[in-house]
């Protein structure tokens, strides 16, 4: 078999299915489940034939610092306060005939506010 006839990416109906699903889901929030088992979340940022760019999410904390202050009040009892946690985001390409399943991430609504009456001030 030589290996120019042989197609790598078959169009077959799931992958032009994922294909039509990341191309609506440009610029969300979702959730890439892989063939073998394992998920990312990011952001979708580019969609093409072989595969999808996507901005993948990972947490970074803050370096502690091992100076005077930080010993003095405790860090996280005193003036200093716990340490704070960033999250940054780096792109990575994911083949599309890798991807098993594609979802939006869910966010809570927000709950409605009740109505309240207008106030009229009594003269």
């Amino acid at each position: 078999m030589s290996v120019e006839g042989y197609n790598y990416y078959d169009d077959t109906d799931f992958t032009r299915n994922i294909h039509g699903k990341c191309k609506s889901y440009m610029y969300h929030h979702v959730v890439l489940t892989m063939q073998d088992g394992s998920s990312f979340d990011g952001i979708i940022e580019g969609v093409d034939d072989n595969g999808v760019s996507v901005l993948v999410g990972e947490d970074a904390m803050e370096q502690e610092r091992d100076d005077f202050e930080d010993q003095r009040y405790g860090g996280y009892g005193g003036y200093g306060g716990p340490r704070r946690r960033f999250r940054r985001f780096r792109r990575q390409f994911f083949p599309i005939a890798a991807l098993a399943a594609l979802s939006l991430l869910p966010y809570a609504y927000p709950y409605p506010y009740p109505y309240y009456p207008p106030y009229y001030p009594y003269y």
